[in-house]
């Protein structure tokens, strides 16, 4: 189904690859941001970390929602994602790091992550250290994603991309978007990390493809944005990318709502506290 980016990866070329989509990608994931600023309970000023922060979108709305007093901060291992955020956002403090072994600059009231902490190269190490930078009574919230067979917005592009070419195998243990699809291994991670109070909650809703696109701009995007699906098309030579485009412009079509492509999504909400 996808090929699984190690943290090395996003320091290079997958940081680029976000980024080159980041204006339809962070249109098509907004939606998410609601349930996760809910989980955190921003009810006093507080001081926010935002792991994985890509181009600082969370970061800003994590910001907006929180009471008059509070600070946020991004951290990302893409250094060319960090650039990004500090341009648009100039006013929050961006760091390139990889927080799964640097100690916290300080500590912070609330820890949130969308889509950030699935890729890294030893989890329950990573899980450990980000439980230093908590406050004693902090709160996190988390987003993962949901098993593939609930969110057909990647699950239909990637049935018919595999009608054309070979995708690898995908690798549930592997870093990768679906690695905690199965909500008790997370669960465990965090335990076993010193974390308590764990729960997890589902979110469910339609996902804009590229933010609102119609079915050709929609399966343009799609194929580029979303794991490898380009890369191994494009190596198959322009005429099988071709034919993968239509097959997947036909499908889309049958999913338009009010001029613009949306697929079902379902995502994990991990909580917890220290």
């Amino acid at each position: 189904m996808s090929h699984d980016p190690a943290s090395s990866e996003w320091a290079a070329s997958r940081g680029e690859k976000w980024l080159a989509s980041i204006v339809g990608t962070e249109a098509m994931l907004a939606p998410i941001d609601q349930p996760l600023l809910h989980a955190l309970q921003l009810t006093e000023p507080c001081t926010i970390a935002d792991i994985g922060c890509g181009g600082g979108a969370t970061t800003l709305e994590m910001l907006r929602a929180a009471p008059p007093g509070s600070t946020a901060y991004g951290f990302d291992i893409s250094p060319a994602l960090i650039d990004f955020a500090r341009q648009r956002q100039p006013n929050i403090a961006f760091h390139v790091a990889d927080v799964a072994k640097t100690p916290p600059p300080q500590l912070y009231d609330r820890l949130t992550s969308r889509f950030g902490i699935m890729f890294f190269d030893d989890p329950r190490a990573a899980f450990a250290n980000l439980a230093r930078w908590l406050k004693p009574g902090g709160r996190f919230a988390f987003a993962t994603w949901d098993y593939p067979a609930a969110n057909p917005w990647i699950k239909d592009v990637g049935r018919i991309a595999s009608q054309f070419v070979e995708l690898p195998p995908l690798d549930p243990a592997a870093p990768g978007p679906f690695r905690y699809a199965e909500a008790s291994v997370l669960l465990t991670l965090l335990e076993l990390s010193g974390f308590a109070d764990l729960n997890v909650t589902n979110w469910q809703g339609p996902l804009a493809i590229g933010g609102g696109l119609a079915p050709a701009e929609a399966a343009t995007f799609a194929l580029g944005a979303f794991s490898s699906f380009n890369e191994l098309l494009t190596a198959a030579g322009e005429p099988v990318y071709h034919q993968a485009h239509q097959s997947l412009n036909a499908h889309f079509a049958q999913k338009r709502q009010n001029g613009i492509v949306q697929l079902d999504a379902s995502v994990h909400i991990f909580t917890g506290s220290l």
